[in-house]
């Protein structure tokens, strides 16, 4: 089983990041369950989700507790919140930076970064004051991790993304190529 964990604020996206990347692992074939953990609902909270995939029927029904890799759409939040809790070792990090890889300090684990921010801006979703990201770190996730291929997701994005679904398609694969991988 390859369990997820998504970290956002309330109104970025993650919950449906997380419903995305579940309807393009199903469409690819894998066994998926999708679900959000919610603190206090408000935008800009801390809000998490999860995603569990396998290729075999899913019957295990609690919060993910060690995750196969964490996606981070809001890098403050690393701030205040432990994003690598419970990372398996060797676990991919994906984060939503301008930075490299190299410059955060994860030692154990695979850092991937993407401008998210930036490509959500220049196919204006969101603002630049409140970006979408939520699409294009799924095609950081395609290229980080590999086990959903970039297609399944493009096609989920484009099925499943409540609006502007051909610029939240391209967000996707803009962010696959830009992904830069820390290994």
């Amino acid at each position: 089983m390859y369990e997820v964990r998504f970290h956002g604020r309330g109104g970025q996206g993650a919950v449906t990041a997380a419903n995305i990347l579940a309807v393009a692992a199903f469409n690819q074939g894998y066994h998926v369950q999708a679900f959000p953990n919610f603190g206090v609902e408000r935008r800009g909270a801390p809000v998490e989700a999860y995603v569990r995939m396998d290729s075999a029927p899913i019957e295990i029904r609690e919060q993910v507790y060690t995750p196969d890799a964490v996606v981070v759409l809001d890098p403050s939040l690393m701030e205040v919140v432990d994003v690598a809790r419970g990372l398996k070792e060797g676990g991919v990090i994906i984060i939503n930076s301008a930075k490299k890889p190299e410059e955060f300090n994860f030692p154990g684990y695979k850092v991937a970064t993407v401008d998210a921010t930036e490509i959500a801006v220049r196919n204006r979703l969101g603002s630049r004051e409140a970006p979408i990201v939520n699409t294009a770190i799924l095609g950081a996730y395609a290229k980080a991790v590999g086990n959903v291929d970039i297609e399944y997701v493009v096609t989920a994005v484009r099925n499943e993304a409540p609006v502007k679904k051909e610029e939240n398609a391209k967000a996707a694969r803009e962010a696959y190529e830009a992904t830069v991988l820390g290994w």
